[in-house]
């Protein structure tokens, strides 16, 4: 089991994706954005299903967060 994510560019076609995420969130309250966003990190955890992956990713998106 590999604890490592990937850098390299992995996504089909990202700006389709990017643009069907912010597609999904037109209309929506704050709330309900935030909503969003937690059940499709929840999914999308559950398929990548690799605790030491996840952790990695989290890891590495807290990189440039400045408290």
């Amino acid at each position: 089991m590999s604890a490592s994510t990937t850098a390299t560019p992995n996504l089909d076609r990202p700006d389709d994706f990017y643009a069907d995420l912010l597609a999904a969130h037109e209309g929506l309250s704050k709330d309900e954005s935030d909503a969003l966003n937690a059940r499709l990190i929840l999914i999308l955890a559950n398929e990548i299903g690799d605790r030491a992956i996840l952790k990695s990713s989290i890891e590495k998106a807290m990189l440039n967060i400045t408290i």
